[in-house]
Formats: structure tokens, C-alpha cells, sequence
């Protein structure tokens, strides 16, 4: 993913903003496309090219109504996968994702003798900072240009012990396993993470959330066993793997996205990245209308 995957998805994000600022006037497709300086076509075909789906199926994603229907899919895809005894789904574009909790001695020496690889990289949504162990991904976060040495600094703070390499050709291959699972080996990913006994219950509820869906807080917390909503959501913001342990996927019942540490747009695209991903390889054809409703 190169530079214009890295500029194309702030294009996409600058007209998702615009889109959703506010459903009930919604733009056509010529008005979105003068937002990010592109001609109607190239924008249709930008965005197709990014999801695989038309701005207006796009948005249609992101209504109340559609996302409030997905929290009850889910719920059911999930009860009826616990029954077969599965513990992921089969789809192209869900990935095992097993999540190992930092013992506390290493927790106490911040990674003593562990040797870490990190990089900057394109995604579909923007510039990321990843990092790996020879035992799995240790933090993946998304990040501002401007921030990137911040990100580092924070993240030597956490493994003031570890031996850090900048090795982006190490980590490369990690960004398109996590992005095109369907071109490379969909091996299992390992997480590396640093947490209490109940955040990493709630980061692998999040990793049990099939790719393309949705939860609520309550869905998430009922899972768990317990009723307080308001520690569910704060140990889904303090994800140290962002979008391998999805907190994007969890949204309030009412069917709004809610709040998210990287922005409200970016969850929002993420969600219908998502679905867009698994409604093209449901459907042999794309909806050609071009403007929204």
C-alpha cells in the first residue's frame, strides 16, 4: 500500500464526513466528489475501488435502522456459532486472532530480552504504527504524520527494556495479512498484549465479533457476565491492537457509532469497509446508482 492508498483513504475519509454529517440532506454524488477535488467519476471510482461498493449503498450502511438490524444478526450469528462449537467464522476476510496476555514478571521488566519490530504503513484507513515480537503483534494504532515520533516515544515508555528496531520490512508483511488476507496466508495472527485479567476478556469478546458486523456495549457485556456497560467500553478503549481486537465493531444499541480513540469517521468507515467487504463476495454484481438517496 503506497503513497496514494495512504492519500486516497483521507479523501474517503473527508466524504464520509461530509455524507454523514447529516442523513436527511444528503448530497448527491457531484457535491461529495467537489468536496475532495476530484471529478464525480474519479471519485465513483475511487470509492469503488477502496470498498467495492457505490456511495450511496455506503451510506445506506450507516443508517440507524440498518446498524440497529445488524446488532440482532450478530447476536444470533454468534449464539448459533457457539453451538457448532466454532470459535471463528469461515469467511475470506475473518482472521484467528489468538490473544496472549504479557505474564507479570515480563509486565514488570517491560519486555526484558524481547526484541521488538516496528513500522509506519499505509492501511485502508490511513497511516498505522505497528509493532511485532517473534511472539505476535505487541500495538497497532493509527496515527497522524505529524505524530509519528510521538508514537514512538509512547511506545519505548511502555518497553523500556526491550531491544526496539525500526524494521518496516519486518512488519510489512503483518499490514497485508491484517488487509488482504485473501492474497496471503491467513495463518493465525498472535497478539502480544498488556492488560488486566478483565481487559483481555473483553479484547477477545471483541475478537469473537464476525468481520463486517456489529455489537452493542450490552451485547458485550452480557457475554461477560456482567452489567456494568461503562468498564466494558473503557477496556475497549484501551485496545493496545486496534482493528485486530475490533472495538470498532461495538456501537450503542440505538444503532449510533459512538465514540472511538482514533474518530467517529474512521469507526464509521471501518464498519462499512466491512460490510462492503462481505457484501462483495456475496453479491456477483455492484449497484451502479451513482447518486445517494
Amino acid at each position: 500500500m503506497g503513497k496514494d492508498k495512504k492519500v486516497n483513504y483521507y479523501r474517503i475519509e473527508k466524504a464520509i464526513n461530509y455524507m454523514t454529517a447529516d442523513y436527511r440532506q444528503q448530497p448527491n454524488l457531484d457535491e461529495i466528489a467537489a468536496k475532495v477535488h476530484l471529478s464525480p467519476f474519479h471519485f465513483q471510482r475511487l470509492f469503488l475501488d477502496w470498498v467495492g461498493l457505490t456511495p450511496k449503498k455506503f451510506v445506506q450502511y450507516l443508517t440507524l435502522q440498518h446498524l440497529k438490524q445488524q446488532i440482532q444478526h450478530t447476536a444470533n450469528v454468534i449464539e448459533a456459532a457457539d453451538l457448532a462449537g466454532l470459535s471463528s467464522q469461515s469467511r475470506v476476510y475473518d482472521l484467528f486472532v489468538h490473544i496472549e496476555g504479557v505474564s507479570p514478571q515480563q509486565f514488570k521488566s517491560a519486555g526484558t530480552d524481547l526484541e521488538i519490530w516496528y513500522g509506519y504503513h499505509a492501511t485502508p484507513f490511513g497511516m498505522c504504527f505497528i509493532a511485532v515480537t517473534p511472539r505476535g503483534i505487541c500495538e497497532m494504532c493509527f496515527i497522524d504524520e505529524d505524530r509519528t515520533r510521538n508514537e514512538y516515544e509512547r511506545f519505548c515508555g511502555r518497553w523500556p527494556f526491550a531491544r526496539i528496531a525500526h524494521r518496516p520490512d519486518m512488519t510489512q508483511p503483518y499490514i497485508q495479512k491484517i488487509f488482504q488476507p485473501e492474497k496471503v496466508n491467513s495463518d493465525r495472527l498472535q497478539l502480544l498484549v498488556q492488560g488486566t485479567d478483565f481487559q483481555i476478556k473483553v479484547w477477545e469478546a471483541l475478537v469473537n465479533i464476525p468481520f463486517g458486523q456489529v455489537q452493542s456495549y450490552e451485547q458485550v457485556a452480557a457475554r461477560l457476565g456482567t452489567h456494568n456497560v461503562r468498564s466494558v467500553a473503557s477496556a475497549a478503549g484501551l485496545n493496545p491492537i486496534s482493528y485486530l481486537i475490533p472495538c470498532h465493531r461495538i456501537i450503542r444499541k440505538s444503532g449510533e457509532a459512538g465514540d472511538f480513540q482514533y474518530g467517529r469517521v474512521r469507526k464509521l468507515a471501518m464498519i462499512s469497509w466491512e460490510m462492503g467487504k462481505t457484501a462483495r463476495n456475496r453479491l456477483p454484481e455492484q449497484d451502479d446508482e451513482s447518486s445517494l438517496p
